[in-house]
């Protein structure tokens, strides 16, 4: 590559930076639905043409946005995890890291799992970000798992079908048993994590941090995992 290729490269590193700063500023102020090319380029100065050129449209923005906070969630509980203590502590350790982080980045939180963005459909492209936390709890699962004496979560007969297919597109390795309470795990943990951030938790619960890691617990053994210790 060209010194002059390098410099173009690096200034279109930068100014993508700056659009998406400004962007995320937006968010906090206006909200996801708010959100405006027009108004980005008239921040920065740029005309809106010009914006152009990085961002085709609204919704290529706020798909960069998602997938850079999905893979700035991703990064904080594959960070925090600890792949050498007991599959219990390890779940509670990457639940703390999605609230720590939730609680650090509530617009881009509100982004990705608040309310839909009217107008907007997220493409297969967040997928792999969206999915580095779940993933992580899976093979948490997983681990534990290999143990054959670790009792499976119950499953009635009416869902079985159901578990099975879910079993066979997020974990074939597995038992339905498991996935499905994965699931229901994964869904309650965002749903603590929303309820504190919006505001749902207020005159209810006071010391919030204790009982977002009871809670995170109980979700562990709702999949089976147990601590080493008491």
């Amino acid at each position: 590559m060209s010194t002059a290729q390098g410099a173009r490269a690096r200034a279109r590193i930068e100014v993508t930076a700056a659009i998406k700063d400004e962007a995320r500023r937006q968010l906090a102020a206006e909200g996801a639905a708010r959100l405006s090319l027009r108004a980005v380029a008239r921040e920065l100065g740029m005309v809106s043409s010009a914006l152009y050129r990085y961002f085709p449209s609204r919704d290529d923005l706020l798909t960069a946005l998602i997938i850079d906070a999905y893979d700035s969630l991703g990064e904080c509980a594959e960070t925090a995890h600890e792949p050498a203590a007991d599959p219990f502590r390890r779940w509670i350790t990457v639940c703390e890291a999605v609230r720590g982080w939730a609680l650090d980045h509530p617009h881009e939180y509100a982004l990705i799992y608040g309310s839909p963005v009217p107008g907007y459909t997220a493409p297969e492209a967040t997928v792999p970000a969206a999915a580095r936390v779940g993933l992580l709890l899976i093979g948490i699962a997983r681990d534990a798992h290999r143990d054959p004496e670790l009792a499976r979560p119950p499953l009635v007969d009416e869902l079985r079908p159901e578990a099975e297919r879910m079993a066979a597109d997020l974990a074939p390795d597995l038992p339905p048993e498991v996935v499905t309470a994965l699931v229901a795990a994964w869904a309650q943990l965002y749903g603590l994590v929303g309820f504190e951030l919006f505001g749902q938790f207020n005159r209810v619960v006071e010391d919030r941090e204790t009982f977002f890691r009871h809670a995170a617990g109980q979700l562990a053994r709702g999949v089976g995992l147990v601590p080493t210790t008491p």
